[in-house]
């Protein structure tokens, strides 16, 4: 069941890798806060449907507070993170999202529950962040304020992975607890959709990004996400997409022609340590606790 879930989280934050490449392949002048609530509104809606259809919600067993919580981080997140990139650059904006979700999601679930994360998961995420770290080259000339909507990116996916989590535990599906949390999400983004519209995605190129991001990136990827929490410690999926940052490296020196350097192999090699690290058989005893 853990190493289902490992893999299930490891797919996922391959696809979260490709958003960055995507948005590079797309045309200019697309506007960070109309992709970012286009991507959740078209993906809440495929999520909710998805999990209408599989009955996720005939019992409803499930707290709005929870949901709503979950919604507002992925709101966060997305306007976070696609401002974070347009700010300070597809490299440091996703590392420093991502460097700190897991640090927010281990400081959420501590405040929510009081257990503190796991030895391995300290050690696992501390290598990892200094991986990511490693991955920006420095941050030379970083925009502060992207860097500052980065992190408000980070906390959000810490709520959401923390809010999703507890859904799970709690009796609601996996992608029940998606739909929710997405659906809810899209409604909250739809003002904010309405207000910077067109922002690019009035042309056919826009549009197409716009829904790769929305169903590969997000639906799919979030689908697997949701099965990987449903195995998972909420910190112990945060740090695992770790992978993300890796991913998105990789494709800009195969995909985007980006020069591969010291800083890309040695932070890579840290993340993948962590990770690594973190993805070691547990203790039967530890499995029991979780259950």
């Amino acid at each position: 069941m853990r190493t289902r879930g490992v893999l299930a989280v490891l797919a996922a934050a391959v696809l979260f890798g490709t958003t960055g490449t995507a948005q590079e392949l797309g045309p200019g002048g697309l506007d960070p806060l109309a992709v970012g609530a286009v991507r959740v509104v078209l993906a809440g809606v495929v999520l909710v449907a998805v999990a209408w259809l599989l009955g996720a919600y005939r019992d409803a067993r499930f707290s709005w507070p929870v949901v709503v919580a979950g919604a507002v981080g992925v709101v966060a997140y997305q306007l976070g993170f696609f401002t974070g990139v347009r700010l300070s650059g597809v490299a440091v904006g996703t590392v420093v999202a991502l460097g700190s979700g897991p640090v927010w999601a281990g400081v959420v679930e501590w405040l929510l529950t009081r257990r503190t994360p796991s030895p391995r998961w300290l050690g696992a995420t501390a290598l990892a962040i200094v991986g990511v770290a490693v991955l920006t080259g420095g941050g030379g000339g970083v925009s502060w304020l992207g860097v500052a909507a980065s992190l408000l990116a980070g906390l959000g996916y810490g709520v959401y992975t923390v809010a999703g989590s507890r859904l799970i535990a709690h009796g609601q599906r996996s992608y029940g607890a998606m739909g929710l949390m997405f659906g809810v999400g899209a409604v909250l983004l739809v003002p904010v959709l309405v207000w910077r519209w067109p922002g690019g995605l009035d042309s056919a190129s826009g549009m197409t990004i716009a829904l790769y991001l929305a169903l590969v990136p997000t639906v799919v990827a979030y689908l697997l996400f949701g099965a990987g929490l449903k195995a998972l410690p909420a910190a112990t999926v945060a740090t695992l997409t770790l992978t993300e940052p890796v991913v998105a490296t990789a494709l800009g020196v195969l995909v985007l022609g980006e020069e591969i350097t010291t800083a890309t192999v040695v932070g890579g090699v840290l993340v993948l340590g962590g990770l690594s690290l973190l993805a070691l058989p547990s203790r039967p005893q530890l499995v029991l606790d979780r259950q």
